[in-house]
């Protein structure tokens, strides 16, 4: 079992490996060489370089860096290596692979180039989220917002994005031409990302049928840090009792569910299908602001 934790371990560094390479490649190879910019993180940086010349190898580190000291002030202990590995390795090959023209393609068809480096950028980044992995950015600033004020991850990339877009009018040169490219850049990064995360939301709802429940659960609660129900159950055929454990996850855990349990039971049968939307601990937060309106007239009442 170790030797199979080693392998899936390198399995999972090797692929955010290559899913970093061909996210920088999509920025140094297209886009960036052609002018044009996203949103996110790496869009802020390449807007950067297009106003101030400072390179993008330079900025996203020390960017990057900043929100991570952060987070970690903010969150604690909510990142992993996984996490710090990609954001250390992006922010390498964003500063090495500019020193190699021969990978730089100029097109003079710029929605072209908009949807290639958006297909990049999104193939690169699914094999990333599908890991374990992140490239830090947008993702912790939403992060930190939503931790003290009912505003949803996804409205906050919406925001971020449209603020950072909308930066490249007051940039020389730059004007609404190419906003309209950097949001079709974001736009075809958002669907391609889902496409490769195999569906439109985020979690996953996976049901497992093992006779080792007993030892995937306390595997799933323990090690994986994902909540398990189980279910009794009956198998028709054998009219045998059991239990099915019911698994709620991010899309990007659903590797690390589905290979903790076949460690344990490699004849184990799992059933994955999308969650659309999920709300609770763990998950999204219904914060309508209602409650807290509903405590301060208590107190208002009170008083």
């Amino acid at each position: 079992m170790k030797t199979s934790n080693l392998l899936t371990t390198i399995w999972d560094y090797f692929l955010m490996t290559v899913g970093s390479l061909i996210f920088v490649m999509a920025w140094t190879s297209f886009l960036i060489p052609n002018g044009l910019a996203s949103g996110g993180l790496t869009g802020l940086c390449t807007i950067i370089q297009y106003g101030t010349g400072i390179p993008v190898g330079w900025t996203y580190p020390t960017i990057n860096i900043i929100l991570l000291i952060l987070g970690f002030l903010s969150l604690g202990k909510a990142f992993g290596f996984k996490t710090i590995y990609v954001i250390v390795l992006t922010s390498v090959l964003f500063e090495v692979m500019p020193k190699f023209p021969q990978l730089q393609v100029y097109i003079n068809e710029k929605f072209f180039v908009a949807l290639v480096g958006s297909a990049m950028e999104s193939v690169g980044i699914g094999l990333v989220l599908l890991r374990g992995g992140s490239t830090g950015g947008t993702d912790i600033v939403a992060m930190m917002i939503n931790k003290y004020w009912p505003v949803s991850p996804g409205r906050v990339y919406l925001f971020t994005d449209i603020f950072i877009i909308s930066s490249l009018l007051f940039i020389p040169d730059k004007g609404l031409v190419d906003v309209i490219y950097a949001s079709v850049v974001m736009i075809g990064f958002s669907i391609g990302v889902d496409f490769v995360l195999l569906g439109n939301k985020s979690s996953v709802q996976i049901l497992v049928f093992s006779s080792k429940y007993e030892q995937i659960a306390d595997h799933i609660i323990n090690e994986v840090r994902r909540g398990v129900t189980a279910l009794q159950s009956v198998g028709w055929y054998s009219q045998k009792e059991s239990k099915v454990l019911l698994i709620i996850a991010r899309k990007h855990q659903m590797n690390d569910v589905v290979n903790a349990v076949k460690a344990i039971d490699k004849n184990a049968f799992i059933s994955v299908s999308t969650a659309k939307s999920v709300y609770g601990e763990g998950f999204e937060e219904v914060k309508s602001g209602l409650k807290l309106k509903k405590n301060q007239e208590t107190e208002d009442n009170g008083q």
